[in-house]
């Protein structure tokens, strides 16, 4: 039996960039903090997993929250100062592990000694994508043009 692991984008990151998204949206200008219900209508994502994720990320300092009647939630920093990356780990942890571990903290002996070296540039390559594009970057479409480079490479939109 074949089982197919890959680096997974989870629906909480998903969810979770995509309610910075709106956010950042919503509150260009410094206007009023966005309610869960706007989020929920505007993304059509479920209500309760979105509470939580938001619960994450104002855990993380990546959001805050205002109560009342006009509240909602509103970027604690810059969207150009929040990266993909900060979601992901605020969220779901660490980019990359191998078996529970930092890539950094693997050792292997014999003929798989230099395995941590591929761990560690995987861990790189990721960091180098999700940590050097903004959410303001990502709202805006003016993404890094590494990165538009990467999706413009022939094979990027095939799977393999």
């Amino acid at each position: 039996m074949r089982h197919n692991r890959r680096v997974d984008i989870s629906a909480k990151v998903d969810y979770a960039v995509r309610a910075l998204l709106g956010i950042a949206e919503a509150t260009v200008g410094g206007r009023e903090p966005v309610s869960v219900e706007t989020l929920v209508q505007q993304q059509q994502l479920p209500r309760k997993f979105l509470e939580a994720i938001l619960a994450d990320l104002r855990r993380s300092g990546l959001v805050t929250s205002q109560r009342g009647p006009r509240g909602g939630y509103r970027l604690a920093k810059d969207a150009s100062q929040v990266t993909v990356g900060d979601v992901f780990r605020a969220v779901d942890g660490p980019l990359a592990e191998v078996r529970g571990l930092r890539p950094q903290d693997t050792a292997y002996t014999g003929v798989a000694e230099h395995l941590p070296t591929v761990w560690v540039a995987v861990r790189a390559s990721l960091r180098r994508v999700l940590d050097e594009t903004s959410i303001e970057q990502l709202r805006s479409g003016r993404l890094p043009a590494h990165v538009t480079r990467l999706a413009a490479a022939p094979d990027a939109w095939e799977n393999r």
